[in-house]
């Protein structure tokens, strides 16, 4: 089991299988060292999406919810294109958030936290990263959150 698999399992989480891609796209492209992940959309634990928008019928707590949801699926990912090894993983690089929200919504990061927040608590300092935090007027299947994430890698 990796580092990255035992502190998550301190945590209580298991990782899900990586999500199949659902469209014309990879969940995944390395570049050099770099691995840069599709967007991951919010879902619960059971799979189910997790719907909404900030500003109007969720809360910025429920919204960094949805998007530690989207850092576990990154991670996902992430162990995907490690061939299962996350400890190849060298650092978490780049995060853009984008968060579903009403017009005059303007805690996106706070929301984008969520998945900041929890990559330090599973990868330590290597959990830190640059990183947006945007607004949609919608995302897909009206999800409340979408992430997408660039990684180091070690050779």
């Amino acid at each position: 089991m990796s580092a990255i698999e035992t502190r998550l399992a301190t945590l209580g989480i298991t990782l899900p299988d990586a999500p199949a891609p659902a469209a014309n796209y990879v969940p995944f492209v390395q570049v050099g060292s770099l691995i840069h992940i599709s967007g991951q959309i919010s879902r619960d634990a059971s799979g189910a999406l997790i719907l909404g928008k900030l500003g109007a019928n969720m809360d910025v707590a429920q919204g960094a919810g949805a998007a530690k949801s989207c850092a576990i699926a990154l991670l996902a990912q992430l162990k995907a294109a490690c061939d299962g090894d996350l400890d190849r993983s060298v650092r978490a690089v780049k995060l853009t958030g984008f968060v579903n929200s009403t017009p005059d919504f303007t805690d996106q990061p706070k929301v984008i936290n969520g998945a900041s927040d929890f990559l330090v608590a599973v990868m330590g300092d290597a959990g830190r990263h640059a990183r947006s935090a945007v607004s949609a007027a919608s995302l897909p299947l009206g999800v409340a959150v979408e992430i997408e994430a660039i990684f180091e890698l070690r050779g």
